[in-house]
C-alpha cells in the first residue's frame, strides 16, 4: 500500500511540474508558433532557449515580447522578419511569453 501512495505521490509530483509547460506548449503549437520556432533548436526564428537566456533577467521581457508576439519585429534575430500574429491576444501572448522565458 505504501509503495502505491509513494507512486501515486511521484505521477502527482511530475503532472504539477510538466502540466503548466505541456500546456503552453499546446498554446504554441494552437497558435501556430511552432511552424517558425522550436524549443530548442532554430527554424526560420530562434529556438525558444535561445529567447530564454537573451532575455534572462529583463524585467520588461514579458511585455516587450509579448507586443512582438502580436505585432511582430524584425532585426533583432537576423534579417527575416516575424509577421503580425493577430490571432492571439495579449494574455495568450503573456503566458506563452512567460513559458518561453521559463526554459533553460
Amino acid at each position: 500500500m505504501k509503495t502505491v501512495l509513494r507512486i501515486l505521490a511521484l505521477a502527482a509530483g511530475i503532472a504539477a511540474v510538466a502540466g503548466p509547460a505541456l500546456a503552453d506548449e499546446a498554446l504554441a503549437k494552437a497558435k501556430n508558433c511552432m511552424a517558425c520556432h522550436a524549443v530548442d533548436k532554430k527554424l526560420v526564428g530562434p529556438s525558444y532557449k535561445d529567447v530564454a537566456k537573451k532575455y534572462a533577467g529583463d524585467a520588461s521581457a514579458v511585455e516587450t515580447l509579448a507586443a512582438k508576439v502580436i505585432k511582430g519585429g524584425s532585426g533583432v534575430w537576423g534579417p527575416v522578419p516575424m509577421p503580425a500574429n493577430s490571432q492571439v491576444n495579449e494574455a495568450d501572448a503573456k503566458k506563452l511569453v512567460t513559458w518561453i522565458l521559463s526554459l533553460k
